[in-house]
């Protein structure tokens, strides 16, 4: 019996290593490497900067009382000067390659130019009046639309609405340059708006910056006429002329940018 038990043993032993001999090895499965995900431009956004601009304006001169020109050559006149803007707005990314949105912003500054009218006054002695004028801020509401060139840079039109805030202005004569004892109050003035720009993220040369963009963008706006009445200094008594002001302002503003849903880290997939 105990012979018979020992050759029962070594016989299991002998089949159980020859059939581990036919498996074989057992494959070697790599775990797959994380997959980066392109983070998603759809969100809540915040931005300032600043900029430069110059603004045209198309005038002539008209009677208070009847509308009528009295001064019926157009004249051109204009500015240009400096701003700062703050704004915020929303997007959506449609597709992996369009973004879609809207916002709003305002700016404040100083874009200083000329107004005159070229009657004569002071019985003779200056021949037109002149006065300095400034679009001191702005807002503006809109949507945009751009193309996605890279992952992290956009490209976009935009256009909306936005109004404007003018000072006032005292009147010189303009050949003598003393004061012709008349004025212009400050006004108001909308109209309507186009641009484009690029944004992109600040991710480069191995800083790693999420959510933080830099946006560099060209506005034009065209903006309503307005009859700047004028007026006796220290009154509000009318001189019976208005000055017809229609400007058409440009601007070209670089911001920073900083993205809410911003995020940049790979997605690790699972396995």
């Amino acid at each position: 019996m105990k012979k018979l038990v020992i050759a029962l043993t070594a016989l299991a032993a002998f089949t159980g290593s020859a059939a581990a001999a036919d498996l074989g090895a057992r494959p070697y499965a790599k775990a797959p490497a994380p997959v980066v995900m392109a983070p998603s431009w759809t969100g809540f956004y915040i931005f300032g900067g600043a900029g430069g601009g110059t603004w045209d304006a198309n005038g002539g001169v008209d009677s208070t009382a009847t509308g009528a020109c009295i001064v019926c050559t157009n004249t051109r006149t204009g500015g240009d000067g400096w701003f700062g803007t703050v704004g915020a707005g929303y997007d959506w990314q449609t597709g992996p390659s369009w973004v879609f949105g809207i916002f709003g912003d305002g700016t404040f500054g100083s874009l200083k130019g000329n107004i005159g009218d070229a009657g004569v006054f002071a019985g003779g002695a200056s021949t037109g009046i002149v006065g300095s004028v400034k679009m001191e801020t702005a807002w503006a509401a809109g949507a945009r639309v751009g193309y996605l060139i890279t992952p992290n840079v956009l490209s976009y039109v935009n256009g909306g609405y936005t109004g404007t805030y003018w000072s006032d202005s005292t009147l010189l004569g303009s050949n003598t340059g003393t004061p012709s004892g008349l004025h212009t109050d400050s006004f108001n003035t909308q109209g309507w708006f186009v641009g484009g720009g690029v944004e992109n993220s600040l991710n480069f040369f191995g800083i790693n910056s999420p959510g933080w963009f830099m946006k560099t963008e060209y506005r034009a706006s065209y903006l309503d006429s307005k009859r700047l009445n004028e007026k006796v200094d220290g009154s509000n008594v009318l001189f019976g002329r208005d000055i017809t002001f229609k400007p058409f302002v440009q601007t070209i503003s670089t911001s920073l940018v900083y993205r809410f849903n911003w995020g940049g880290a790979p997605i690790a997939a699972k396995y």
